[in-house]
């Protein structure tokens, strides 16, 4: 029996791989000489970076950017070196859960450490990039990582304009003749499960800015600042297009990524999908196993599990999930793909206990193990 495995990390608990070898062990003590194929699973998000890198041989690499308020913040991000790869995602230098939320302000957030990992990264020799843009704290329009990168974003006086979203509103000049010459060999894949434009109603501005600490007033300042801004884009570039779905991703950083770098917005889950190769691996198999830490009605929006599951059904294959709990609607998996999914959980526990690495894997392994004798019996083998 041929099984492959794609399980998403069940966050606070375990991470993709380890998820994966957990249920691994479960299964081979149901089919001891079952041929198991262990891939890494993310969707674009938090855990990406961790998943991708551990799954694909690459290293972690951590250094200190500039954090959203401008004071200096730890991060990390992935360098594949094989293929020149680098994986990033922005929430690790101006993500919403570095700002308190008595600080959250999205005039004066800035991407500018986004532009620092990339650099670096530059400087480490990736020229192929993964970017997971979601959970920013910022409604910069990626001013701050352009600046980062070596573009001039000047006031009407010649002088740099501030951070944040304030920056825009004095924004005059972009000149684009000190960018790092490098970034005309570079790539960028980026992960974007949003479709909303630059500006206007569906905007970064209206849509995202309330979550960022911006009120009613500073929404409308905003929106029109970045719909200047988006006009002196298109005065440098002929890539730029504000209107274009995923531009108001993060703040703007996706308008900024398309206009000014060679970058596509994709599903997050088609990328890491397509990197991790998980198709080839299908098109041998017998059974997928997928899963995350909570499958619900939310699952089916652009989540792994479901990716993995639907892209299994082309080949026709069956698809078990395995998940650290169920939420509401969690059935509706079912309609996409998942033929069967089972809660670890095996007795009364607190959340925390639960959720502890040890307790985790062993109730992974475990279900795994008897889902895969029911398997058994029931073929007969």
């Amino acid at each position: 029996m041929k099984v492959v495995i794609a399980i998403d990390s069940f966050k606070g608990s375990l991470s993709s791989l380890q998820a994966g070898k957990a249920a691994a062990s479960g299964i081979r003590r149901a089919f001891p000489d079952a041929n198991i194929q262990v891939c890494p699973l993310a969707d674009g998000g938090e855990g990406t970076v961790d998943a991708l890198t551990e799954g694909l041989g690459g290293r972690l690499r951590q250094i200190r950017v500039t954090g959203p308020l401008g004071d200096p913040v730890e991060c990390q991000y992935g360098i594949i070196q094989e293929s020149q790869t680098a994986i990033l995602e922005m929430s690790k230098a101006a993500g919403l859960p570095l700002v308190p939320y008595e600080k959250r302000d999205p005039l004066i957030t800035t991407t500018y450490g986004v532009g620092e990992m990339i650099a670096d990264a530059i400087g480490q020799g990736c020229r192929r990039f993964l970017v997971g843009i979601g959970g920013s704290a910022t409604n910069d329009g990626g001013l701050g990582m352009l600046q980062a990168l070596g573009f001039k974003m000047l006031d009407a006086e010649g002088n740099d304009v501030p951070p944040g979203a304030q920056g825009l509103e004095k924004l005059t000049v972009i000149d684009v003749s000190g960018k790092m010459p490098q970034l005309e060999e570079c790539t960028f894949r980026i992960a974007c499960d949003v479709q909303n434009p630059l500006c206007g109603s569906a905007g970064s501005s209206v849509v995202f800015g309330p979550q960022k600490g911006a009120d009613a007033a500073t929404v409308a300042q905003m929106d029109r600042w970045m719909e200047r801004y988006s006009r002196l884009v298109m005065s440098v570039s002929d890539q730029a297009d504000p209107s274009y779905p995923g531009c108001g991703a993060a703040g703007g950083l996706g308008f900024a990524f398309l206009s000014f770098t060679n970058a596509s917005l994709e599903s997050g889950v088609k990328i890491v999908l397509e990197e991790t190769n998980l198709e080839q691996h299908l098109k041998e198999a017998d059974i997928v196993v997928t899963g995350e830490g909570r499958l619900d009605g939310q699952t089916i929006m652009g989540k792994g599990p479901i990716g993995t599951a639907q892209m299994a059904k082309k080949y026709g294959l069956p698809v078990i999930a395995f998940a650290g709990c169920l939420g509401e609607e969690a059935s509706i998996c079912n309609d996409y793909g998942i033929d069967a999914f089972f809660p670890i959980l095996r007795t009364s526990s607190s959340e925390e206990n639960a959720m502890e690495e040890l307790v985790a894997f062993r109730n992974l392994e475990n279900t795994a193990e008897q889902a895969f004798r029911l398997i058994r019996a029931v073929r007969g083998l």
